[in-house]
């Protein structure tokens, strides 16, 4: 059986994200190149414009839980984008 040409993800926006990309979740299909959490940070500055600059603060949750840069990503992954909160 032949491997698929891309793995498909939903992304969650959160908080000031959610605001900045006007919407609060996508279908992504990703190219074979990005297949860790890492190359993924990197992939949504470059295709969501509202991005760009600021994933170096975002953390990535993937299927509910904190994600390391080196973690895979499979298909059907839902992962959550949080920005840095402050509160008082």
């Amino acid at each position: 059986m032949l491997a698929p040409c891309c793995v498909r993800i939903t992304v969650l926006y959160f908080a000031a994200l959610r605001d900045l990309t006007g919407k609060a979740q996508e279908q992504l299909h990703l190219p074979d190149a990005v297949t860790q959490v890492g190359a993924l940070a990197a992939y949504m500055e470059q295709v969501v414009p509202a991005l760009q600059g600021r994933m170096a603060s975002v953390r990535l949750a993937r299927n509910e839980r904190f994600a390391e840069s080196s973690e895979s990503i499979a298909e059907g992954d839902v992962i959550a984008l949080l920005p840095p909160v402050s509160g008082g």
